[in-house]
């Protein structure tokens, strides 16, 4: 029984090291992977924005939940940039990705960082705190895009 629960372990540890590009089985299906964590994580992100900018009524318990759901999506696309991905029909990603591969790390984890900050701010319930991190985390969005997105 030992030797099956170590057998299950060690193959469970083997898969969570093969490296992320092998998650997908074509390039385009990675493209497809980040475009759409981008888009769903924009969105839940865009409806807090909107909040914060006077479009939406102001709702703190959605404005938690929605920006909770965008930090956590903030994770997911940068697994689909591996290598493969700067090419398709689809695809409004930069070379610059992958030429400058340190810089594109940056702005996602400042992304990320802006994101978890949103949270918190969210988890107050006070509207300028709000607007205040929508702002942050909408121009780490836009410095990436910026840089990294053809339009």
């Amino acid at each position: 029984m030992k030797s099956i629960a170590s057998i299950i372990l060690a193959a469970a540890a083997a898969a969570v090291a093969v490296p992320a590009s092998a998650q997908f089985a074509k390039p385009e299906d990675a493209i497809k992977y980040r475009q759409s964590a981008l888009t769903v994580m924009g969105t839940h992100f865009g409806r807090v924005a909107g909040m914060a900018n006077g479009r939406i009524p102001f709702d703190a318990k959605v404005a938690a939940d929605n920006a909770a759901i965008a930090e956590t999506l903030s994770k997911l696309p940068w697994a689909g940039f591996g290598e493969g991905t700067d090419k398709g029909a689809t695809t409004r990603a930069k070379p610059e990705i992958w030429t400058d591969n340190a810089k594109f790390k940056e702005a996602s984890e400042k992304m990320q960082g802006e994101m978890v900050k949103l949270v918190a701010a969210t988890k107050t319930g006070n509207l300028d705190t709000i607007k205040t991190a929508v702002g942050a985390t909408g121009g780490a969005c836009k410095a990436c895009h910026d840089n990294f997105r053809k339009e």
